[in-house]
């Protein structure tokens, strides 16, 4: 996915910068940028980040920069900030998002006279730059900004940093988030509101869907109001990929975590495979607070018997091979064997999305000694690869073990959406024999999602806000 933070003040930002942007360390693992506004210009760098923390590759910058105003990116995908010289004067650009029509808004700028573009390794073109080719047609920077809003397909949610002032962007429909914290002398802007409290900002407020502001150090100028009808934000914000402390529509991570996970439970109460379970435990590290939830509910002990190694490992999604995220799937975690030898576990994972790295998780615990294993996934299977943040999103939606699993059961990979709406349904035969044939290739001595509707509820934000396209494909 990736994230952004920007800052604006009467005094050097730079480690504002620095530490606000590396608290989104966990949104991707692939390129991180700083970009400051100097007295002659921009200073700009980008580095690799995918074999090492973010804060290791900034040290030379950090010590020989200042600047009173400046932006920052974390990103899976294309490197960035990018510095842009336009009729609209320089400025530097960050996004987060996915441009599902990407081919032909380029094809567009071309034919409109628009030049260039610098083709990236595999001839791609970095998105970024293409937002910045669109923004440039407007007659001012917020006018350039609602063109990007009103011609991209999928999602967009973007930093501008002028020379004299960051322009913020949420996406139209709020898909990601981005939220504004405050100080004495300055402001800053964020796409998870919790990385700038340990820098002394106060949460001020979240832009509404499609808002745009301008950022200085004495104030928040609204350029655009926010478009309050179709927003959906992302719910996997709060079942996997947002951190514990965030806050999204005024709703915490971690509470609603402990709230999904207790409702898991309830639908667990009568089970009879579960009288003799001895703990609860969580796939570390976003599946722990739904298995405290359950816990608490329950009343069954909670124990940890996989330990993350967290001072090497990055998250397992974010490599762009399958072997490599099997390879670190299978290093990050350590068993605990005194724990695990002779008991029984009911396991929760955030998701399971292709299958993989909950076997190799699974594997740890029978090979350590686990009698049962009981899986129980936080979240509904997932039928639909995202196609507007990055998660879940692959080169085929066979990469799914849901859907994998639907073609084995159907004979065929042409599956209509009138089918997969019945194994979407938790109450449908076609949904308890998908399930069931999951549980049985993965190896689960039980097996058990959350409903979709027990998972709206503990986010506790209107359902018609929240896009829930990987699990009913509903748009």
């Amino acid at each position: 996915m990736g994230g952004i933070f920007g800052a604006a003040a009467k005094r050097d930002v730079v480690l504002d910068v620095f530490f606000g942007v590396d608290y989104h360390s966990h949104l991707g693992t692939k390129t991180g940028g700083m970009c400051i506004l100097q007295s002659d210009g921009f200073d700009r760098s980008i580095h690799s980040i995918a074999n090492a923390p973010f804060r290791t590759k900034f040290q030379k910058e950090i010590e020989e920069i200042e600047g009173n105003l400046g932006i920052a990116a974390i990103s899976d995908s294309e490197p960035q900030p990018l510095t842009v010289y336009s009729k609209l004067g320089n400025y530097a650009l960050a996004t987060v998002g996915i441009i599902n029509n990407k081919e032909e808004l380029i094809a567009d700028v071309i034919k409109l006279g628009g030049g260039q573009f610098m083709s990236m390794s595999g001839g791609k073109i970095n998105s970024t730059e293409l937002v910045g080719s669109i923004i440039n047609y407007g007659n001012s920077i917020t006018d350039g900004i609602k063109l990007v809003q009103k011609k991209i397909e999928g999602s967009m949610t973007l930093l501008l940093m002028t020379q004299d002032a960051i322009y913020a962007a949420r996406d139209i429909h709020g898909r990601t988030p981005l939220a504004i914290g405050k100080k004495d002398d300055g402001y800053c802007i964020a796409s998870e509101s919790f990385s700038f409290l340990n820098l002394g900002y106060e949460y001020f407020r979240e832009l509404g869907p499609g808002e745009i502001v301008k950022i200085t150090a004495d104030e928040i100028i609204v350029e655009s109001p926010p478009v309050e009808k179709d927003i959906r934000i992302c719910t996997f914000l709060w079942s996997y990929y947002g951190y514990p402390t965030a806050v999204y529509e005024n709703k915490n991570v971690e509470n609603m975590r402990y709230r999904n996970g207790a409702k898991i439970a309830i639908l667990d109460k009568d089970d009879p495979e579960l009288q003799n379970v001895d703990y609860v435990a969580g796939v570390p590290d976003s599946g722990i607070a739904h298995a405290l939830g359950y816990a608490m509910e329950s009343k069954i002990p909670y124990a940890r018997p996989l330990i993350k190694y967290t001072p090497t490992w990055p998250r397992s999604f974010m490599p762009s091979t399958q072997k490599a995220r099997d390879v670190i799937a299978r290093m990050k975690l350590v068993p605990d064997q005194e724990i695990i030898q002779g008991k029984e576990f009911v396991l929760i994972d955030d998701s399971i999305v292709r299958g993989t790295q909950l076997r190799e998780t699974l594997s740890y615990l029978y090979d350590s000694g686990a009698e049962k294993i009981h899986v129980r996934s936080a979240c509904p299977p997932i039928l639909y690869s995202c196609k507007y943040l990055n998660f879940s999103r692959s080169v085929s939606e066979m990469d799914l073990i849901a859907r994998r699993v639907i073609a084995e059961l159907e004979g065929t990979t042409d599956i209509s959406e009138e089918i997969l709406k019945e194994y979407s349904d938790s109450s449908s035969e076609r949904y308890a024999k998908m399930v069931e044939k999951i549980r049985q290739v993965s190896g689960f001595d039980t097996l058990k999602y959350q409903t979709l509707e027990n998972l709206i509820a503990a986010v506790e934000v209107e359902p018609c806000k929240l896009c829930t396209y990987c699990w009913d494909g509903k748009e």
